[in-house]
């Protein structure tokens, strides 16, 4: 089974994903597996832009957990998505030396639920689980996605509402 953990930059997944590895799940990182697909650098965003639709294409499906922020785009059999509040969000992406544009751009996306959303057009509803990660620490997340994983926590999703972030 191949399990995608997706969400918006500085929600977790990095961190809950080695927490899995150290449970002894196969993780592979998302990035360890676009660099054929870059197709640019963006420079004054701080991101790469990577060719997804080639890069979906050509992935060869493993049994284990894919992490990272378009994990989602591919042929997962459960997508789990990490979320954060975008004030906390926002403060764990300050001392990333990030632009202000790009933290700005990524706690809008959190607010605006961009990573589930997309999940969503891509995956039936019953292989999606949203995690809540602003008040959890990495073991209690982990904790979810394995019971997720092994079928004793159903799928939960759209029960977060962050548009409040928004502003007026």
């Amino acid at each position: 089974m191949m399990i995608g953990i997706t969400g918006t930059p500085g929600t977790g997944k990095t961190s809950v994903a080695a927490e899995l590895d150290r449970r002894g799940h196969r993780v592979v990182h998302l990035i360890d597996t676009v660099r054929p697909y870059i197709i640019e650098e963006d420079r004054r965003r701080q991101t790469l832009v990577v060719d997804v639709d080639r890069w979906v294409d050509e992935f060869e499906r493993f049994d284990g957990i894919i992490e990272g922020h378009l994990a989602h785009h591919l042929p997962c059999d459960r997508v789990i998505v990490l979320r954060c509040r975008p004030d906390v969000l926002r403060a764990r992406l300050s001392p990333r030396d990030y632009p202000p544009e790009k933290v700005r751009e990524n706690v809008e996306a959190e607010a605006l639920d961009t990573i589930l959303v997309e999940t969503l057009e891509e995956h039936p509803g019953e292989d999606v689980f949203e995690v809540d990660t602003t008040a959890l620490s990495v073991g209690e997340c982990a904790d979810r996605i394995e019971q997720f994983i092994r079928g004793e926590l159903p799928s939960s999703y759209g029960s977060i509402d962050w548009t409040d972030y928004l502003g007026p």
